[in-house]
């Protein structure tokens, strides 16, 4: 059984529709590409996936579980973690103020007095977790903003994962990267996998996609063009199905 199974989604925005009957699954423990050219449907598809979007048509289960109907809170809660391609970070912050945001640890000064965020513990769970990840991080101290594009991607995995995450989606985690950079996120998105997280890799850089994945699904025009076993395909004919010349 799939760990995500997408079944037959339709979306539609005023007169034009978007998905026009996707089927789309994800096992556990997987590395999934997501590709085509702008406007296919990518960034829908997930919209629809982490619950932002409601649908018209289909369902979506997690799990063996029907979704269809849940808040994007409760999508979290059940291990769908989304993180977008502008990460979303508190660039002034610090990596453990980033890591916990919302979510900062407290404690009770003298055990009576009001709580406050305890910010040695932050630091101390930050640097396991970026220690679990392998990454190489100046200091955890250090405003996320001064870091590189490569780093910033590291802290964004990092709070995911805080969340406990089966399936962790990410877009376009390599754009605008260093040659050197683009391998660390590989890396990470391989560790991951090892770690039996599944992940959806939304990407234009078909290099790294081809790198790193186990399938690949190609969107064209709203519809599910070709479900691909990575290891049996060139890049060639991904191409082909993305612009329509298969």
């Amino acid at each position: 059984m799939s760990l995500l199974a997408v079944k037959g989604i339709t979306k539609r925005f005023g007169a034009v529709e978007v998905l026009r009957g996707v089927d789309f699954a994800v096992e556990a423990g997987t590395v999934v590409g997501l590709v085509g050219d702008n406007g296919a449907g990518k960034s829908t598809l997930m919209k629809t996936i982490t619950g932002i979007y409601s649908i018209d048509g289909g369902a979506i289960s997690f799990g063996g579980q029907d979704i269809t109907g849940l808040p994007p809170g409760a999508r979290r809660a059940i291990g769908i973690e989304m993180i977008y391609q502008d990460l979303a970070l508190a660039r002034q912050q610090d990596v453990a103020s980033n890591i916990f945001l919302g979510r900062e640890p407290v404690k009770r000064p003298f055990g009576f007095l009001p709580p406050v965020i305890d910010k040695d513990r932050m630091d101390a769970d930050a640097r396991k977790m970026i220690d679990r990840l392998g990454a190489r991080i100046p200091s955890i101290h250090r405003p996320v903003g001064l870091f590189s594009g490569g780093q910033q991607q590291t802290v964004a995995i990092a709070r995911a994962l805080t969340f406990t995450p089966r399936l962790v989606i990410m877009d376009e985690p390599t754009a605008a990267l260093a040659v050197r950079e683009v391998e660390s996120v590989l890396k990470l998105i391989r560790q991951l996998r090892d770690e039996g997280i599944a992940v959806i890799l939304i990407s234009h850089r078909l290099n790294d996609v081809m790198e790193v994945t186990d399938r690949i699904a190609v969107l064209r025009q709203g519809r599910m063009e070709a479900d691909l076993v990575t290891a049996d395909t060139k890049m060639r004919e991904v191409v082909e199905y993305i612009v329509g010349a298969h």
